[in-house]
């Protein structure tokens, strides 16, 4: 566990792959799908550009491969790259890349339901959301942490009323979207715009994603030995 004021770890994120972006970096995402997607990682892909401002989804062809995607985005000057894996037409995983020199990060995918489905959901706009993010207290947690701050603009609109979420829960990261809506002067309330769901680390690694890259933490079944026992 790390404390918000700890030295060593600011003086090591001071000078880091995602420096630049605490630095003034504008972000600019392009999303994409693994290889012979089906429609529902396209809906997928939609909402996350929804999500996060400056993004924009780029179809993958069939001979496009990971080295040559992430070359691409580099050289039209992209910060991240999302790709959406799924397996037998289900969603199972996002990868998560920070460019041009990483980190890199696996995610699995579970319990994705869009904002269409969503009861009483609300409508989105262009604005910028604020962004909320909890219990990513311990050092792989802070890194992690800071690859989602840094998909966001850091200046929120707050007229927009909008809110992004990342919460982390025994590891599990929950990722839902809300606005705010003024009852009055004194009570506020929230109300869910979509899409929600749910990831978990199962490894990151320094630089852009190579399968022989160096792995800065990766899970092992073994590691869910105990129950009090966690990583982020």
């Amino acid at each position: 566990m790390i404390d918000d004021d700890d030295g060593e770890v600011a003086q090591d994120e001071a000078d880091d792959e995602l420096a630049s972006y605490f630095s003034g970096r504008t972000p600019k995402i392009v999303v994409t799908t693994s290889k012979k997607a089906s429609q529902i990682a396209y809906d997928f892909c939609d909402d996350l550009v929804s999500i996060f401002p400056n993004a924009q989804f780029a179809k993958r062809g069939p001979k496009h491969e990971m080295k040559q995607i992430i070359k691409q985005a580099v050289k039209h000057d992209f910060t991240d790259l999302m790709i959406v894996n799924e397996d037998r037409k289900a969603l199972n995983a996002i990868t998560l890349i920070h460019l041009p020199d990483g980190p890199s990060a696996y995610f699995k995918l579970s319990n994705y339901i869009p904002g269409k489905r969503i009861p009483g959901h609300g409508r989105t706009t262009a604005h910028n959301p604020e962004l909320i993010l909890n219990n990513f207290n311990t050092r792989l947690g802070h890194t992690v942490g800071r690859m989602f701050q840094a998909l966001m603009p850091q200046v929120p609109e707050f007229e927009g009323r909008q809110v992004v979420t990342f919460h982390n829960q025994r590891d599990f990261i929950f990722v839902r979207r809300h606005r705010y809506v003024f009852k009055d002067t004194e009570k506020v309330g929230l109300q869910e715009l979509g899409p929600k769901f749910t990831l978990k680390l199962r490894w990151l690694q320094k630089g852009t994603y190579s399968r022989d890259g160096e792995y800065e933490w990766i899970f092992k079944p073994e590691m869910e030995t105990s129950r009090k026992r966690f990583f982020l």
